[in-house]
């Protein structure tokens, strides 16, 4: 996980221009934690389907010494984001990614009957994606 915050950062920071940084799965929570440990030139973010975890877990023996995603944090997110969330996604409720969104002060978009909004859900072009990457600037 430290590799890919640092990676993100060097990625935001090597650019005056605002980035819009569009996530899926565990890259929302790598950007997430990114947010909570730094600043940049961020413009928005579209962070689709970010797998569930609850606030009370912690790592077990068989993962990754970095793992640090059991510290997912709930703060405001310090730029202008929206959720992408499915309503049946196999790793993460409705009511989950609500919370999530709140959370983060995130506008939710429904997207449905979606599963994880990857390729093994039958997803190719996303017209919608598009779209809502547009409403970020």
């Amino acid at each position: 996980m430290a590799e890919r915050v640092a990676a993100l950062h060097a990625a935001i920071t090597a650019d005056d221009e605002p980035a819009v940084l569009i996530a899926h799965s565990a890259g929302c929570l790598t950007t997430v934690v990114w947010a909570g440990r730094h600043t940049g030139p961020v413009r928005g973010a579209l962070l689709v389907t970010p797998p569930y975890l609850d606030p009370q877990w912690t790592p077990g023996p068989d993962d990754p010494p970095d793992y640090a995603f059991a510290a997912v944090p709930r703060e405001k997110l310090p730029f202008r984001t929206t959720l992408v969330a499915s309503r049946t996604d196999p790793y993460t409720t409705y009511a989950q990614f609500e919370q999530y969104a709140e959370d983060w002060g995130a506008e939710l978009f429904d997207a449905g009957d979606a599963g994880h909004l990857e390729t093994a859900s039958g997803y190719g072009p996303w017209p919608d994606g598009e779209r809502l990457v547009d409403a970020l600037g």
